[in-house]
């Protein structure tokens, strides 16, 4: 079952009850709307506290995840640097290799 059913029936389970109770309520219609306002502020809050725990998970996950990725690109880079002074020392040690031999050959 998908969550959008799952969230439209509980919506609309929601809303019969709350007509239920209204028509069967045996207060005065003052008492019940009090009630029912009461409920909803309830709800409300415990709805926005959930949505900014969510959105806390949220920004955590995504900070973890930039600073993962920071960690990536710079190992990545210092790895880069490496090859890259390894390649320019072999460089240089093939030319004076060959100059040596060169040198050697001519003499």
């Amino acid at each position: 079952m998908s969550t959008g059913k799952v969230v439209l029936g509980s919506l609309a389970g929601l809303a019969i009850g709350a007509i239920a109770g209204i028509l069967l309520a045996p207060e005065k219609g003052s008492v019940t709307r009090k009630q029912i306002m009461d409920k909803s502020d309830d709800f409300t809050g415990e709805l926005k506290s959930k949505f900014d725990n969510f959105c806390d998970s949220i920004s955590q996950k995504f900070e973890s995840t930039k600073q993962d990725v920071e960690n990536f690109a710079e190992n990545g880079k210092q790895k880069f640097d490496d090859a890259k002074l390894n390649a320019m020392n072999s460089v240089d040690n093939f030319k004076k290799d060959a100059t040596h031999n060169l040198n050697k050959v001519l003499s």
